[in-house]
This record gives C-alpha cells, sequence and structure tokens, in this order.
C-alpha cells in the first residue's frame, strides 16, 4: 500500500504567487485610456446610477462578495483575475475589441485581484512568514500606487506601450499563478479567516458579512439623487448643482459613517487598522498627483521612484520594527510634504509647473514608502484575527473613497474649487496632516497589539504552570493516598486509645489529613494570571475541625506576594491558639472584602492573657508576634490589632490595604 503526501506549498511559492497578482494590481489600477487621475488616487464623483446602469456597478459587488467566500481558495482567484484582465489589454493591442466586455471583465478582475493577494498574505502570516506576508501586504498598496504613477497626469500623455506592458505583466503573473493553482488545489484553510476557528464560525462570518455589504453601500447610495439630497439637507436643490464638491462630501459622510458601523461588526483591531490604512491612502493622493506632474515628461523616472518607494515600504513592512519604521516613513513623508509647501511660498504648483525633478522624486519615493509600509504594517496585527482580506480590502476600499470625498470639500478657495486637475496640490497641508494622523494611529495600534500579546503569553504561560502543577499533584496524588493519608487515617482512629497524649496527636493528624487532601485538591492559593492570588482559596486551606474558615462567595484577589505575606501571619496567629489557648480550643477566621483593603480576623475561646503580657513578651526576646505577625503586616502598610482579656479568649485583626 502507497501513501500519497502532498507537501505543503513553502513560504516563497506563495509569496511568488502573491507577487504575481501585485503585477494584476498595477494593471487594473493603470489603464490605457484616461481623461484624469489614475483611479487608485482619484477622487470619486456621485454614483448616481441611470437606466441600466447598476449592473456595472452589480459586477464588482458580486465579485467582491464571491471572492470573500473563496478566499481558501486565493489561486484561482489570481487566475480569474487574470483572465478577466486579458480582453482589455488584447483590445488595445489589437483591432479586434468589444469595449463593454473589457470594462465588465476589468471592473470584476480588480476585487479578486485584491482579495486573491491579501489572501495569499493572510496564509503566510498565519503559517510563520511575518516577513513576507507583511511585505506582501505593503506591496498590494506599493503595486497600485506604482499602476498611478505608469498613469501619471493622464490629461497630459499617453503612453503607448503601456498596453505591452500590461500584457507582459499578465503573462508573468499568469505564469507564477497558475503553478500555484495546482499545488493549492485542495484549498488553503490558513487563508480564510481566523486559524482557530473552523467552517463558517460567527468569527468568519462576520468578517463576510461587513466586508460585502460595505461594498453594497453604491447601490442604495446611487439612489440618492440631487434633489433627494437637497430635500434630506433642506436646502434648494440648485444650490448643490452649483456646488458639487459640497454634495460629494456630504455622500462621503453618509459613506463614511455607515462603513465604520459595518467595520465595528467585523470587530475592533479591524475597525483601527482599516482606518489606519484608509487615511494614509487619502493623504497620499495629493502629493502623488504633485510628484507625477512634476515628472510628466520623464516616464522612467517616475516609474522608477514608484518602484523605490514600494521597495523600501515593503522593506520597512518586512523587518522585525515595521510599526516603528512605518510610523517613522509617515513622519518622513508629512515633513516632506511641509518642507515642499514652505519652499514653494504655499504654492506647491510651482514644483509641477518648473518640472522639478529631484524635489519630486524624493516626495515620490518617501510618500509611496509610506502608504506601502503603513499597510503593510497592519498586515501581522490583523492576521491572529484573520481579518486580512476582509480589513484592507473591502472595508479600507469603502473608507478610502469616502474620505476622499469628505477631503475635497476642503481644496476650496473663496468658497470654490480651483478649474484644475492640480487643485488637491494647493491645499497640500492636508495631506501632511493626515500622514501624521495614520503614523499617530499606526503607532497605535502597535502599542495596543504588543500589550496584548504580552498579556496573552503571560496567560498561556499561566495555564502551562497550573496544567503542569495539577498533573505533578496526580502523579503525587496515588501513592501519598495509598501511604501517608492511610496512615493520618488510622493515627486519628485510634490515637484516642492511648491516652492524654494520643488523643492530642489524633487531632494533629485529623488536621493534617485535611490540610494535605486539601492541597491534593489544588486548593491552595493557586496564582492567578498577571501575580495574583485568591486569599479565599488560601485561607480556606487552613481550616480543620478545629478551626473554622468563613469568607465571602466571591475570590478576594490581592498580588501574590502580599496574598502570602497575610496568609503566613494568620496561619501564624492559629499556631500561637494552638501552643497557647489551650486544650480543645476553637479558632475562628473571617475574611473580609473591603473597598480600600481587606481584612482577616482571627478568634480563639482560649484562655486568654493580660494584654501587658506582648510588651513583655517582645522585651524577653520572644518575637514571635512583633516579627511573625506585626512585622508582616507593617511591611504591607497595614495594621495588626490584638484584644485579649484572661479566660475570655484572644482576636487578632489584620488589616491590609489595596495596591494601587
Amino acid at each position: 500500500m502507497i501513501d500519497t503526501v502532498i507537501e505543503e506549498p513553502r513560504w516563497w511559492q506563495e509569496a511568488l504567487a502573491g507577487l504575481g497578482g501585485c503585477l494584476l494590481l498595477t494593471v487594473a489600477t493603470s489603464p490605457e485610456y484616461t481623461q484624469g487621475l489614475a483611479p487608485f488616487i482619484e477622487t470619486p464623483g456621485r454614483s448616481e446610477l441611470h437606466g441600466t446602469g447598476w449592473v456595472l456597478a452589480l459586477i464588482p459587488i458580486v465579485a467582491t462578495v464571491a471572492g470573500l467566500c473563496l478566499l481558501r481558495w486565493w489561486p484561482y482567484l489570481l487566475a480569474a483575475a487574470g483572465l478577466l484582465s486579458a480582453p482589455s489589454v488584447w483590445g488595445q493591442l489589437t483591432t479586434v475589441s468589444h469595449p463593454a466586455l473589457g470594462t465588465f471583465a476589468q471592473s470584476a478582475a480588480y476585487p479578486l485581484a485584491v482579495l486573491g493577494v491579501l489572501a495569499c498574505a493572510q496564509s503566510l502570516l498565519s503559517r510563520g512568514s511575518p516577513r513576507a506576508g507583511a511585505a506582501l501586504v505593503g506591496l498590494a498598496t506599493g503595486s497600485r500606487l506604482f499602476g498611478s504613477a505608469m498613469v501619471g497626469p493622464g490629461w497630459w500623455s499617453s503612453d503607448p506601450s503601456r498596453p505591452a506592458w500590461h500584457a507582459g505583466m499578465i503573462a508573468v503573473a499568469l505564469a507564477v499563478v497558475v503553478p500555484a493553482v495546482w499545488r493549492i488545489r485542495r484549498g488553503d484553510r490558513a487563508a480564510a479567516g481566523p486559524p482557530d476557528t473552523s467552517g463558517w464560525a460567527w468569527q468568519r462570518l462576520r468578517l463576510v458579512i461587513a466586508a460585502g455589504l460595505a461594498v453594497c453601500l453604491v447601490l442604495p447610495l446611487s439612489l440618492l439623487t440631487t434633489e433627494r439630497l437637497a430635500a434630506l439637507l433642506n436646502v434648494d436643490w440648485s444650490a448643490l448643482y452649483r456646488h458639487q464638491t459640497a454634495a460629494i462630501a456630504v455622500t462621503g459622510v453618509i459613506t463614511l459613517v455607515l462603513a465604520i458601523g459595518l467595520a465595528a461588526v467585523a470587530g475592533l483591531w479591524p475597525l483601527a487598522a482599516a482606518l489606519t490604512v484608509a487615511t494614509v491612502q487619502v493623504a497620499v493622493a495629493a502629493p502623488l498627483i504633485l510628484a507625477f506632474t512634476a515628472l510628466g515628461a520623464t516616464d522612467p523616472v517616475r516609474w522608477l521612484g514608484a518602484i523605490a518607494g514600494a521597495a523600501l515600504g515593503a522593506v520597512a513592512a518586512s523587518s522585525r520594527w515595521r510599526v516603528a519604521a512605518a510610523a517613522t516613513l509617515a513622519l518622513g513623508a508629512a515633513t516632506a510634504v511641509f518642507i515642499a509647501y514652505a519652499a514653494t511660498t504655499g504654492h506647491p504648483e510651482k514644483l509641477a509647473e518648473q518640472q522639478r525633478v529631484v524635489p519630486a522624486v524624493l516626495l515620490l519615493v518617501l510618500v509611496t514608502a509610506a502608504g506601502t509600509a503603513v499597510a503593510g504594517a497592519t498586515g501581522p496585527i490583523l492576521a491572529r484575527r484573520g481579518a486580512v482580506p476582509a480589513a484592507l480590502g473591502p472595508l479600507v476600499g469603502v473608507l478610502a473613497a469616502s474620505g476622499l470625498q469628505i477631503v475635497e470639500v476642503t481644496y476650496l478657495r473663496d468658497g470654490l474649487p480651483v478649474s484644475s486637475y492640480l487643485n488637491p496640490v494647493f491645499h497640500l497641508t492636508t495631506s501632511a496632516v493626515l500622514l501624521l494622523v495614520a503614523g499617530a494611529g499606526l503607532s497605535g495600534l502597535g502599542l495596543a497589539h504588543h500589550i496584548a500579546e504580552r498579556w496573552a503569553e503571560r496567560k498561556r504561560a499561566e495555564l502551562i504552570r497550573q496544567e503542569a502543577a495539577a498533573a505533578e499533584r496526580d502523579r503525587l496524588a496515588r501513592p501519598i493516598h495509598d501511604g501517608v493519608l492511610q496512615v493520618l487515617a488510622l493515627v486519628q482512629r485510634q490515637g484516642s486509645q492511648l491516652g492524654e497524649g494520643g488523643s492530642q496527636l489524633a487531632r494533629l493528624a485529623g488536621e493534617q489529613e485535611v490540610a494535605l487532601r486539601h492541597l491534593l485538591s489544588g486548593g491552595v492559593g493557586m496564582a492567578r494570571p498577571g501575580g495574583d492570588a485568591d486569599l479565599c482559596t488560601s485561607l480556606s486551606a487552613l481550616g480543620s475541625p478545629m478551626i473554622e474558615v468563613s469568607t465571602p462567595a466571591q475570590p478576594v484577589v490581592l498580588p501574590s506576594g502580599p496574598a502570602a505575606e497575610l496568609t503566613a501571619a494568620v496561619q501564624a496567629a492559629l499556631d500561637n491558639v494552638r501552643r497557647h489557648a489551650g486544650p480543645g480550643s476553637r479558632a475562628w477566621v473571617l475574611l473580609e472584602d473591603e473597598d480600600n483593603g481587606v481584612r482577616v480576623t482571627v478568634r480563639d475561646d482560649g484562655v486568654g492573657f493580660e494584654p501587658q503580657r506582648l510588651t513583655e513578651a517582645a522585651r524577653a526576646g520572644r518575637l514571635g508576634v512583633a516579627q511573625s505577625m506585626r512585622g508582616r503586616i507593617a511591611d504591607l502598610g497595614g495594621t495588626t490589632t490584638i484584644h485579649s482579656q484572661p479566660e475570655e479568649g484572644t482576636e487578632v485583626e489584620f488589616w491590609v490595604p489595596r495596591p494601587r
């Protein structure tokens, strides 16, 4: 009988297929024919659908939802995206073309390529390749910025060689993706969602629901015509026709609010990461427009600058200190934007008009690197939750589009925008501020992730310690039960037949049997995660037939150090009861949980003593009370109070404050 073993693909094989998907993203964001900006950095207009126009809008929605449901087959998504990108490129290279078919196919190819690349990154991150996965997440953004650089100032000139470049990119992409289709033909579970869930668990399903509904927002918002929007705002509809930026901004606000609500359904971590990446995508638009225009006549330099920026951002995202590196790049890009604005005395368009190559290249490299690195740094944070494709794909896309619409209303002079494609460039400082916000948001996200990871590690270590202690206790329980406990039980039963000394021996044997059984059951003050201990458990272990312990129903938690010292002080008080209270004396221990501290009272019904005996004992060098009880509690910042009278028993009260 021969067993067939399917070898898991190596990380570099998956990464190579993901890079092929990045080439497809470059093709999708650098169309041959465009009258304005590249689609990835252009501000979306108002989506008012008329007639059967909704069919064209429905295609990317269906493709996105289908892709979200088929993430584990991400190589098939990339292969489909490559095949769907081919018709439009073929039509540009030949005289045989069908514009409608090319448009429909390309609108479905883009979301499939985005989800395929991000699902590949999710798989790499989940399988223990954080560097490659983070770099691929960054390149999913960097490749689209490079595609925008290929378009450059679309209103300036069109590159006739671009379709040939597109054909070559699609061919290379399919060449590296098709082998991945064969290797992962049975699916890749690591790409489908949280690694610790199976099937359509809620952790996975809510990601699909949130991202799917987010891309569906375009349909109901397309029904919000200018007249309906004016009625909603209680303004004259002609005013909105005259001020289209206001109408676009209102639509953006509505979209943003709804998208944030849907991202919150996906979880707080996906929401925070999506907002951070969307902010940096909005921030890079205006600086890139300026750089592309300044480098409009130097295609090779513009392309090389975009490639260098994407590579620098990917390297930063793949480093160990990816969050710090990405935040530093965001700060550097913001500083470069501020300098460009100040050096041109508030007229950054001079860089474009005078074709300043060196400043434009520096700006292009830093801004592209910042956008790539910030996106890549969020990948490992989302990977544990399986949210990389949903959060950094559809959710970021909708949030970034709405953000571009909202920020458009700030690009005004005397209440109106300048009639130029460079209008965003005139307000470059807005992008600089958004870059700083993205860097700060990423830093906060990284810090929160670090704290959560440390807490999870400590919790795992505590669980391992508890399991090891339980295993050791079980190992010792059998021989102790068969030997020591049997002897103690025998002494307890027959000790009373040996006279007064035997009765005392039987009582002590009974107490030790109870304590030993309690120890074997795991009841002795086990520490909690974070170094805390439950006083109820540790004090209950001191109970015996002659000692009654009363504790609250809820755990009374103190740090393990103070809890151990307080328990030792109570043990010392109980030892005094055994030695000095007289034969047959009983003791009671009462634990009280107060707002600002913990109070433990030890009372017995013994012979008691004169109050001055404590002072006399201390002078004689007998320091049991002074050191074992008062000293321990004083070191904790607490107090010890002792009340006793002859023939009235003794009461010892300990009070310990809660640490702040």
